[in-house]
């Protein structure tokens, strides 16, 4: 089945909820690399939103979830892609959650620098796969997010 341009394009955007929230485990590598800070400006209004409007992050959440997720009139492509893109989200928070409560004293080691480029630099592969396959009209799939994906969309 053909998917149609629209689709592609917004399917891109979706993956651009975790990017955002995945470009602050990066900035030891904007130090030390600036020219990789390139890569944050597509999620720049995202960001903003997010920090600008209380719970900004919260209420795209919710948006994706209850207009588009489990809507059933929007096609299956953008639902699968904005419910994939959510639970990669959800694993990026899960984790800059326990880098500031358990890694925090450690902050300025290497071995929590390297862990936080090592996430940074994951999300940026996953989010690089996504949008390619978006483009090529496929499904990413994504080992584990996407079965999980599939067995709630069904």
């Amino acid at each position: 089945m053909l998917i149609p341009a629209w689709q592609r394009l917004l399917g891109l955007l979706i993956y651009m909820l975790p990017w955002s929230d995945g470009i602050p485990f990066g900035r030891h590598l904007f130090v030390e690399f600036p020219f990789l800070q390139i890569f944050a400006l597509p999620a720049l209004p995202l960001l903003i939103f997010e920090q600008t409007i209380p719970f900004g992050g919260f209420l795209i959440f919710l948006i994706l979830f209850l207009a588009v997720i489990r809507n059933q009139s929007v096609p299956y492509f953008l639902r699968f892609n904005a419910l994939q893109a959510l639970l990669i989200d959800i694993v990026i928070i899960v984790l800059s959650y326990a880098f500031q409560i358990i890694l925090q004293p450690f902050n300025t080691s290497l071995l929590v620098r390297s862990l936080s480029s090592t996430v940074w630099v994951s999300t940026l592969a996953i989010v690089i796969f996504a949008f390619i396959e978006c483009i090529r009209g496929k499904e990413p799939d994504l080992p584990g997010i996407s079965q999980a994906v599939k067995m709630q969309l069904f």
